[in-house]
């Protein structure tokens, strides 16, 4: 069976291990790429593919219970029982406009290292400026 979703770590982000996997999960429930009924992997599985305690794992996915998105079933796993709120057709459609600009950027030399640093210190400003 092809796991649903793949875990990945950076290390260097400064985010922590169960945070990562928090938005890597909540990131793809957004995209659809994860559905209601899907399991997650066991945590065995996902200490087997990336260097992770199974402690973490399993703070990951007890936080993300609490939120109610997922559901534990003794014996059988984890499944995805909610999905996160900005699965909207605001959230589609903005997604839509930042891919149509994406593509604009890469079609004019933009890297994909520029264009995600253009985002996120668009997405800090902009965040800074509605605390102002």
């Amino acid at each position: 069976m092809q796991p649903s979703i793949v875990f990945h770590l950076n290390h260097k982000s400064g985010v922590p291990a169960y945070k990562q996997i928090i938005n890597q999960i909540k990131h793809s429930l957004r995209l659809n790429f994860l559905k209601v009924g899907d399991q997650l992997p066991t945590v065995k599985e996902v200490c087997t593919s990336i260097p992770i305690n199974a402690n973490t794992v399993l703070k990951a996915y007890r936080l993300l219970e609490v939120e109610g998105l997922v559901e534990t079933r003794q014996g059988q796993g984890t499944f995805v029982v909610d999905t996160v709120a900005n699965s909207t057709r605001v959230f589609i459609d903005f997604q839509d406009q930042v891919k149509e600009l994406v593509n604009q950027a890469l079609q004019n030399g933009i890297t994909p290292e520029e264009i995600e640093a253009a985002f996120h210190y668009c997405l800090q400003t902009s965040q800074s400026e509605r605390l102002a």
